[in-house]
């Protein structure tokens, strides 16, 4: 997720969120319903529900759809009981995924995240077999529109931001999970928009996918992607 990826994802998601709109609302749905079970129904205490109310609204979902969600998660409706899931494993090209997941069934999704991994020349492994060459941090783009290099550098680090890295499309701000939200206010407080602001398994070392099998990762991701339990995938793709 370091570099170019960073952007080349976020713009990816963007035109999935386009072409399928449901599909991602019914994803946020349970996330916040998650969150909201976890920790409770008040965004102003429960930061997790606050980063998927905030990821909600970015993708248009109906402040109706989102109250029920929640109402939903703090026990008030009935519902089906998710619980988090991530998978770990190697796609073509020797590339690391990372796969987090919410299932109301881990016995019906494990397999089928297994079978996608098989159907595309990939490898489903074992707990921890790829999670070593990420690290779990808050990333945030900045375009570069939007803000002078030395004023968002000013900015994320009074706030807590671990590194501001430039890049040819903008910025990437990191930071560490639990200073996460307290970066992402800053900026929107100071009136600098996010091309994105998420929770994601960054590589530790981008892997340099062989040309052959640019295509096939690109595949395995959407495949994985299209399952209705998946989050979010992450990749050490370079």
């Amino acid at each position: 997720m370091a570099g170019h990826s960073a952007w080349k994802n976020i713009k990816h998601r963007k035109a999935a969120v386009d072409a399928k709109r449901g599909r991602i609302w019914s994803k946020l749905s349970r996330a916040i319903i998650v969150a909201a079970r976890s920790g409770g129904a008040d965004v102003k205490f429960n930061a997790v529900l606050r980063l998927a109310v905030l990821d909600a609204k970015a993708a248009n979902m109906p402040r109706e759809t989102i109250e029920k969600a929640i109402k939903k998660g703090a026990g008030e409706t009935d519902g089906e009981r998710f619980e988090a899931a991530r998978y770990e494993g190697y796609g073509p090209g020797g590339v690391a995924v990372v796969v987090e997941a919410l299932t109301s069934n881990v016995n019906r999704t494990a397999p089928e995240v297994r079978a996608i991994f098989d159907k595309h020349e990939g490898k489903l492994g074992v707990p921890g077999s790829v999670g070593f060459l990420f690290a779990h941090k808050g990333v945030l783009l900045v375009s570069a529109e939007h803000v002078a290099e030395d004023r968002l550098m000013e900015l994320a680090i009074e706030s807590g931001a671990e590194d501001v890295i430039r890049m040819d499309e903008g910025f990437q701000v990191l930071t560490e999970p639990a200073q996460f939200m307290a970066v992402r206010e800053a900026l929107e407080h100071a009136g600098i928009a996010t091309e994105s602001a998420e929770l994601a398994f960054v590589p530790m070392s981008p892997h340099a996918v062989p040309m052959e099998a640019v295509g096939k990762v690109e595949r395995l991701v959407d495949a994985l992607e299209e399952h209705d339990d998946v989050q979010k995938v992450h990749t050490n793709a370079a």
